[in-house]
């Protein structure tokens, strides 16, 4: 990775957006990277539509404004495609990720995004398989590392291990890891 990457997270209160784009920033200082990472959110209730922004940079990061024009774009909710333009400022050298068991032909012509890189993850069915619940945010950092090497796979599993250590069961941070290691091997591009 050169220069800077600019992320935008897409999902809905309660899924890890904001803990995804946190991680992925937590891991980029792993990685001496400069990072921001931020909501955007009011007062929504669980399962309102919320964004996340995730900024890594090799050198210092001035803007301190939401993603208008990202070059990546992370959806952890299916069914925000056709209601949220998720493609949203991105060029054709984009990539959208979206969760869904959808192929990226089929995601392509639900978000309109005709261009760039599209990647697609059953995330909802490896978070349950691994971690026994619908939270899609670890496979999804997995597919997002296959899409882009924005940080490295051993510096997520430190952050792992160390951020997710101190305040869960060593079971729960190895569920997590197996399926970051999944989103990781399972995600398609189309």
């Amino acid at each position: 990775m050169t220069g800077l990457v600019e992320i935008r997270w897409h999902g809905r209160a309660g899924q890890g957006v904001v803990t995804a784009s946190e991680l992925l920033a937590q891991t980029a200082l792993g990685d001496g990277k400069y990072f921001q990472a931020f909501p955007e959110y009011g007062p929504e209730r669980m399962g309102a539509p919320v964004k996340a922004y995730t900024r890594i940079s090799d050198g210092p990061i001035y803007n301190y404004s939401g993603i208008e024009q990202p070059d990546v774009v992370v959806v952890l909710d299916p069914t925000l495609l056709g209601v949220v333009d998720v493609a949203s400022g991105l060029d054709g050298d984009g990539i959208l990720l979206v969760n869904t068991s959808m192929d990226p032909a089929g995601v392509r012509a639900k978000s309109g995004y005709n261009e760039g890189k599209v990647y697609t993850l059953d995330a909802t069915r490896i978070s349950l398989d691994t971690i026994g619940k619908n939270i899609t945010n670890t496979p999804m950092l997995g597919a997002l590392l296959r899409a882009t090497p924005v940080v490295t796979r051993d510096s997520v599993m430190t952050t792992f291990q160390e951020k997710m250590g101190a305040k869960l069961k060593a079971k729960v941070v190895e569920a997590n890891i197996e399926a970051f290691n999944r989103g990781y091997t399972e995600a398609k591009e189309g």
